[in-house]
């Protein structure tokens, strides 16, 4: 897995973004079920992607892991 950085001006806008523009649970939420719709039509057009199945899997990883940051879906806290 590979480490990037951020530059200053980048950290500062997400930052100001996931601190004042959102709700994080919405947005975990809403991620989670984009990646489900995505997922779901994936499935149905399995044949037609067959050459975008690695990517496919890369996506829906990436945005649950962004969702779980945001919001851990079990997080004991609740």
């Amino acid at each position: 897995m590979s480490t990037n950085t951020f530059s200053k001006e980048t950290e500062l806008r997400l930052a100001d973004f996931f601190n004042n523009s959102i709700d994080p649970r919405s947005m975990a939420k809403t991620i989670r079920q984009a990646n489900y719709v995505l997922a779901l039509h994936a499935m149905q057009e399995n044949q037609a992607l067959q050459s975008e199945t690695i990517n496919l899997e890369d996506c829906f990883y990436w945005l649950n892991q962004l969702a779980e940051t945001l919001n851990p879906y079990l997080d004991l806290n609740d």
